[in-house]
């Protein structure tokens, strides 16, 4: 492939060089934390995070591990930089989206440090399409001090099964209502829409949950504007993880394999729209 049988000198300038056989590994799980224009790439020995905000309300985050692609060097402790994420994913997808059975775009990503752009090689049947895209300064990521020695409550899901419960669920609602509670309803899904009130319930002995984890009832109330965007990572993803802290704040964290089976996560953080006093 002619991407890797670049010369070594090339790669030495860069402080990060990363190599896909197969660029829809990173498009796809990209797509799924696509609700804002503008993301932080952060790079470690471990491989790529990639963050999107929206009003300190909520945070996506797409780890993709160094194990997953074919190529992983980089030559700082951290490589960090703020991104057009929409422009990214266009130039991947216009590039390197091809969809013809057997044939795929090898990607190459490389970033030679603080002012340089991104510049992205995508080889296709002999031909490469070089882009270079503007980086920013990062900015900080908030810190939702989600810590799991705070989690409360937590369930794992075949993602089919909150697929299901979003079809049924009436998305004219402003808020979805999360009840998790160590006795009944166990788990409850709860909307407030224009046909009235709705409410989804799955049994902690469900064929459809794989883990059961609640220490106390809790009753907290999201925005559906912020969930909304997640149902991309829940459309990709085979299993899915819900967990609330002691202050109600919500992780949702997906299980997505790629075009070659490798295991990828999305995690998005939702702070709670209100405090549902119980009765």
């Amino acid at each position: 492939m002619p991407l890797s049988t670049q010369s070594q000198g090339d790669d030495e300038q860069y402080v990060l060089v990363a190599n896909l056989d197969n660029a829809r590994n990173l498009s796809n799980i990209l797509k799924a934390i696509t609700f804002k224009d503008h993301a932080i790439f952060t790079a470690t020995t471990n491989g790529l995070k990639v963050t999107v905000e929206d009003s300190k309300c909520l945070q996506a985050n797409a780890f993709i591990q160094a194990e997953i692609f074919q190529e992983f060097t980089i030559r700082e402790d951290l490589v960090a930089f703020q991104i057009n994420l929409t422009v990214l994913l266009d130039c991947l997808n216009i590039f390197g989206g091809t969809t013809t059975p057997g044939v795929s775009t090898a990607l190459r990503m490389c970033y030679k440090g603080y002012g340089y752009p991104l510049t992205l090689f995508l080889e296709e049947g002999g031909v490469v399409t070089v882009c270079k895209i503007n980086t920013q300064e990062p900015e900080e990521p908030i810190d939702f001090e989600f810590c799991s020695t705070n989690v409360t409550n937590k369930v794992i899901l075949q993602s089919e099964s909150l697929k299901e419960a979003f079809s049924e669920l009436d998305m004219t609602s402003e808020v979805l209502q999360i009840t998790m509670s160590p006795s009944q309803p166990y788990f409850r899904l709860s909307t407030f829409g224009n046909a009235g009130n709705a409410h989804y319930d799955y049994s902690k002995d469900s064929d459809m949950m794989e883990l059961f984890k609640c220490t106390e009832t809790q009753t907290n109330r999201y925005k559906m504007s912020l969930l909304k965007p997640s149902t991309k990572a829940l459309a990709l993803s085979c299993k899915v993880s819900v967990r609330t802290d002691n202050r109600g704040f919500l992780s949702l964290q997906y299980l997505v394999r790629n075009d070659d089976g490798q295991i990828c996560f999305v995690e998005y953080y939702c702070c709670p729209d209100e405090e549902v006093e119980e009765n």
